[in-house]
């Protein structure tokens, strides 16, 4: 990578940490916390309260992404990030779950995914994007590691009112990196025709990896109305469950060092892609097999393992995979499609999960997630690599129909 492409990356990166540290802090405690509010007795309301934060993103990532191909990415990103703010906040001082729900649904307004991860395709060129979109992956894999470690600590000593306000406050520190460290956006982007939302919504790649994206982040979110109440019938209490979560998660880092870029260069894209959405579906199944029977922790912690193992490569190479296909002029739009699949995603997770823990239990959950893992095998198996852009020379290969 060149100085401006690392700075980029390290700053873009920052940038999604933060502001997904805060988001995972609440997400190993919230279904537990959000029982203590008036209405938290209804496990619906509370998939609902996790979910409606993908609703408002799903909205809002399409005109965010636009905006950020018209009016700049930077302007997009601090005031994504200020909204965020005041959501976060909201939901600090929410007395209630029906107002923690206004609080979750105003930070997903807050959509600057699609802006921040533009201007990382916008910054980089296609043979390191690879590198740097897992450079991001990894760094809200590593919050997510971290929050697990954190967030029962900070729980049980400033409750779920206290991890709102220090995501409402990491926020903050998202827009300083903004201002002071992110590069200034490239003149030749600002020059640029500006494309039609059309384009993209009729491009078949694109629409696969929109598929591809919901199902992902929709069974992330489900599977985790339903774990920690397993770990906890295992017997492992609530404050150690980062005992499991954390190996698992670091470890999983190591695999996709040692899998993704390795393989991607010798032109192995299309299998490890393929391969990692089947051991997702593998996971679905095997927690099925846990929850129909006495799930035991060991036997829980595998199956974390080799989902964040699938997860992790599938986070790196998919956003990837997008800006590439993307017509350059209209990054933004793409990216907003992208990303507003994945905030519906995440919004089906929860609100799904909750109705299907309540009415089929864990079991009818993980048939489910299973289902829709299997649905995107099949949808992504026609897939085939096809050559990267000239610039990218021999470096590898990317994914196209």
């Amino acid at each position: 990578m060149t100085p401006v492409e690392r700075r980029a990356s390290g700053s873009l990166a920052a940038i999604f940490a933060l502001r997904m540290l805060g988001l995972f802090l609440v997400l190993p405690v919230f279904a537990l916390e959000a029982r203590k509010y008036p209405g938290g007795d209804d496990p619906a309301l509370i998939g609902l309260a996790m979910g409606i934060y993908g609703l408002t993103q799903g909205f809002l990532q399409i005109p965010f992404g636009m905006a950020s191909d018209r009016w700049g990415r930077k302007r997009v990103i601090v005031l994504g990030l200020l909204v965020f703010a005041a959501g976060s906040f909201m939901a600090a001082l929410a007395g209630s779950l029906a107002w923690l729900i206004v609080g979750r649904a105003l930070q997903g307004a807050g959509a600057v995914s699609a802006a921040v991860t533009a201007l990382l395709a916008d910054q980089t060129r296609d043979e390191v994007r690879t590198k740097a979109m897992a450079l991001v992956g990894a760094s809200i894999g590593l919050m997510f590691a971290v929050s697990l470690v954190l967030a029962p600590l900070l729980s049980a000593r400033i409750g779920l009112a206290g991890l709102f306000a220090v995501t409402g406050a990491l926020a903050l520190a998202g827009v300083a990196i903004v201002a002071w460290w992110t590069p200034a956006e490239p003149v030749q982007h600002r020059n640029q025709p500006r494309g039609r939302l059309a384009e993209v919504l009729t491009h078949a790649a694109l629409l696969r990896l929109d598929f591809g994206v919901f199902v992902l982040h929709a069974v992330q979110l489900a599977m985790w109305v339903a774990i920690p109440a397993l770990l906890v019938q295992a017997g492992l209490p609530k404050e150690h469950h980062w005992w499991v979560y954390l190996p698992a998660v670091l470890a999983s880092f190591v695999v996709m060092g040692m899998t993704l870029f390795p393989l991607e260069r010798r032109g192995y894209l299309r299998a490890v892609f393929l391969g990692a959405v089947g051991l997702v579906l593998l996971v679905q199944l095997g927690l099925l097999l846990m929850a129909s029977g006495t799930p035991g922790v060991a036997g829980l912690a595998a199956l974390l393992f080799v989902f964040f193992c699938g997860f992790n490569v599938l986070e790196a190479s998919q956003p990837s995979m997008a800006s590439r296909v993307a017509p350059p002029h209209a990054r933004g739009a793409a990216l907003g499609v992208y990303n507003t699949l994945q905030s519906l995603g995440f919004f089906a997770g929860g609100v799904a999960g909750g109705w299907l823990v309540k009415n089929t239990g864990p079991q009818g959950l993980f048939a489910a997630c299973a289902g829709l893992m299997l649905l995107w095998l099949l949808v992504a198996w026609p897939m085939q690599a096809s050559a990267r852009t000239a610039a990218a020379g021999p470096a590898g290969r990317s994914l196209a129909t």
